[in-house]
């Protein structure tokens, strides 16, 4: 079983191969070099995959409504999603329950 710290590590891989992968796509455009694409864009590619397919094996154990599944999906699309969602996911993990 997959755990919450383990989606959380992956959350911030992915969210910096894809600010990566940004860059590398304006050098590609700007100085016509594509190595940077044609090494990240496998490796955003896995990690989305995997950010993913954990959120949702992981979503029922820890209590996500599906509106928060939703916006932590959504997170993986986003510039500095994965980011927001591990800020997100440090909190709720601080904040005692109610």
């Amino acid at each position: 079983m997959t755990s919450l710290r383990t989606f959380r590590y992956v959350a911030l891989a992915e969210a910096t191969s894809f600010l990566a992968l940004l860059v590398a796509a304006v050098i590609k455009r700007t100085s016509d070099n594509e190595v940077g694409v044609q090494i990240l864009g496998p490796i955003h590619g896995a990690l989305f995959i995997a950010y993913v397919a954990i959120a949702l094996s992981i979503r029922t154990a820890n209590g996500w409504t599906g509106k928060e599944t939703v916006w932590i999906l959504v997170g993986a699309v986003l510039p500095f999603g994965g980011y927001v969602v591990d800020w997100w996911l440090l909190r709720r993990e601080q904040t005692p329950a109610s």
